[in-house]
């Protein structure tokens, strides 16, 4: 039994064994996680295909913010290395399950009470998995198939309730237990019943900086791609536990809709960057502001458009909401 070192021993020991492919059946599972877990393995030169089945969100639901990042993972992020299904029909399931493929053949399977999250794999949580056999789990695992659809399906969201972040993660327990629903894909709603914090995209002298934050990316003599952008945290927020820390993986929802899968980077974890690629922020706004691809954002874009800052709002450990609404 595991019960210690979980990420260690059961998601990067078998890649340098030489695994290449894993299989994997979780109640509950996160996009941040599955984004983490790709990064840590290329860490270690390595290549992953994972493939997730979600066993609880046909009683459950999901978050959008969990939906859009799985989407997003699975057509534009990772398309020729990961899949996700979820269970939609006949009973829910609530198994952990982990199997390891190497040329197409079980390697190692682990089962237990981690789910397929940071929380669950980090030092917050107790969790155990243990060895089992890997063909049994491999037959396990194909027997669930046929009770999944994609996520990318368009029949996805009508087959699995789709909620609000806000209204998934303060539903109360009892009408969880009921399998109570909300209309698919709600619009975005204020959160104030979360932690929030206020950032301001000026720097310390009220201006926008037009070589760092949403303009990081404005340094031709670096060669650097133009929409590169991040966003910056002064001290009295990154010093706090508000986000999570540097490395972990956590997924934004922004006010119109969209889900970014970021990170705290730089020192201290300063500023919270799009990992997978550093111009995402900086697409995402300039589409917001009606900038053009490339160009610099100035002060009078956010005066025109009339904000000069963002609130975020921590609805779980590994999820947040971010409005930039007029």
């Amino acid at each position: 039994m595991i019960t210690s070192s979980l990420f260690d021993d059961v998601l990067i020991q078998p890649v340098q064994q030489g695994a290449d492919r894993l299989l994997v059946v979780s109640g509950y599972a996160s996009s941040a996680m599955v984004s983490f877990h790709f990064d840590r393995v290329r860490e270690k030169k390595k290549e992953l295909s994972v493939k997730l089945i979600v066993g609880m969100c046909g009683r459950d639901g999901l978050p959008v913010s969990y939906h859009r990042g799985f989407q997003k993972l699975a057509l534009e992020d990772y398309p020729q290395n990961f899949e996700c299904s979820y269970i939609y029909r006949s009973a829910p399931v609530h198994s952990k399950v982990y199997i390891w493929l190497k040329d197409e053949e079980p390697f190692a399977s682990f089962a237990g009470s981690a789910n397929y999250t940071q929380i669950a794999f980090g030092s917050k949580q107790r969790e155990v998995l243990a060895p089992c056999d890997p063909h049994q789990s491999l037959a396990y695992f194909k027997s669930l198939e046929p009770d999944s659809i994609f996520c990318s399906d368009p029949d996805a969201e009508t087959e699995i309730r789709i909620y609000s972040d806000p209204q998934y993660f303060k539903r109360p327990k009892e009408a969880i237990d009921a399998g109570e629903g909300l209309q698919t894909m709600p619009e975005y709603i204020e959160t104030p019943s979360f932690p929030c914090v206020r950032v301001s995209l000026l720097d310390r002298y009220g201006d926008l900086p037009q070589r760092s934050g949403l303009n990081w990316g404005q340094r031709p003599e670096e060669g650097r791609e133009p929409n590169q952008a991040y966003i910056s945290l002064k001290a009295d927020v990154y010093r706090t536990d508000f986000f999570p820390p540097r490395k972990a993986r956590f997924t934004v929802i922004t006010d119109d809709g969209k889900a970014l899968i970021c990170t705290r980077a730089q020192d201290n974890g300063k500023a919270i960057h799009t990992p997978q690629n550093n111009s995402q922020i900086g697409e995402y706004f300039r589409n917001r502001l009606g900038v053009a691809s490339g160009a610099r954002i100035t002060k009078k874009h956010l005066a025109d458009y009339g904000r000069f800052d963002l609130v975020f709002c921590k609805l779980d450990d590994e999820t947040y909401s971010m409005d930039f609404s007029v």
